[in-house]
């Protein structure tokens, strides 16, 4: 594994010239070796970014400007929505559209989610690829382990490192993949000036992550199939969706989800998803009517796939008494 270096200047070469290396912001040995590494997997080339938000940002800065028009994915991620809707002040249009067909012709920027997070809907590659306008596409919950986007028509690629490629809420990540020289530029040139840089802490929980990314993306993929089709048979579960592959299953309860949510002993009630542990909540409290009220977003871990069944079962159950009572 590569050492952790925390410096954040290095010195100059013999004939004063910056190395390599000379201030962290712009980049430090950690964070390269990780990049390498992210990049090896996804067919491109990475950079790292202090959040998944922080590499939303970058995206922004470095490809849009008052009058661009950027068409996101409905359903997905709220924070991006949240952040894009925001900037709208400055001049920036946001239209949302359904991604399983084709996005506005009008759009200088496609921004898709594979799959959407907690919708799970997956996009139209074959629309998007046929678009003119820079695509953009946020893979945190497919992972390389299941899609390279890259081969499908992106242009960027982003992660919440966060999340899986991480695997175990202990460091705050993001990173952009892509292949074109003059857009890796421009993303490096605003990371660097904007401050968005990953710590070598975090870049080096990457390298750790991405030894075990695949085994543990399989795993959990496996017991999230397995889980899904038994929800789908429970009798307060009304709607489940899931795309056939990840760790990420979303549900529908009738009644009160907080109920549910609340019940479960194995499965931790809290936010985020992607780590060795489940995780699960109802997301109508943070997103509103864009989603159903009843809608819960179960992160699957590593733990036996009988074990959480046991648990959604008794909280599926002690809530339905509950709401009885």
């Amino acid at each position: 594994m590569e050492p952790v270096d925390r410096s954040t200047i290095w010195p100059y070469d013999e004939r004063g010239e910056p190395r390599n290396f000379y201030y962290s912001r712009y980049a430090h040995p950690t964070g390269a070796a990780a990049e390498r590494a992210l990049g090896e997997l996804e067919g491109g080339e990475a950079l790292l970014y202090a959040s998944g938000m922080a590499a939303v940002t970058s995206v922004v800065l470095a490809f849009a400007s008052p009058g661009t028009t950027i068409a996101v994915a409905e359903g997905a991620y709220f924070g991006t929505t949240v952040l894009l809707r925001d900037l709208e002040r400055w001049g920036l249009r946001i239209v949302e559209f359904d991604q399983t067909h084709e996005p506005p012709d009008d759009a200088d920027v496609v921004w898709v989610e594979a799959p959407a997070n907690p919708l799970l809907t997956l996009p139209n590659w074959d629309a998007v690829r046929g678009h003119a306008g820079l695509k953009v596409c946020d893979a945190t919950v497919a992972t390389p382990v299941h899609l390279r986007a890259l081969d499908e028509g992106a242009d960027v690629v982003l992660h919440s490192a966060t999340k899986y490629l991480t695997g175990h809420h202990d460091a705050l990540l993001g990173a952009t993949v892509a292949r074109d020289a003059d857009k890796l530029e421009r993303l490096e040139w605003v990371r660097g000036h904007a401050g968005t840089q990953a710590s070598p802490d975090a870049a080096y929980a990457l390298l750790r992550g991405l030894e075990t990314l695949e085994a543990r993306v399989r795993r959990q993929t496996e017991t999230a199939t397995e889980l899904a089709r038994r929800l789908a048979g429970h009798p307060r579960v009304t709607r489940v969706r899931y795309p056939g592959f990840s760790g990420l299953v979303s549900f529908d309860v009738d009644g009160d989800p907080r109920a549910v949510e609340t019940a479960t002993r194995v499965i931790v009630n809290a936010t985020s998803l992607g780590a060795v542990r489940s995780t699960m909540e109802s997301r109508h409290r943070w997103e509103g009517d864009r989603i159903p009220r009843g809608l819960l977003r179960l992160s699957v871990g590593l733990e036996d796939a009988d074990e959480l069944w046991a648990d959604l079962e008794q909280a599926l159950g002690g809530a339905q008494q509950g709401d009885r009572g």
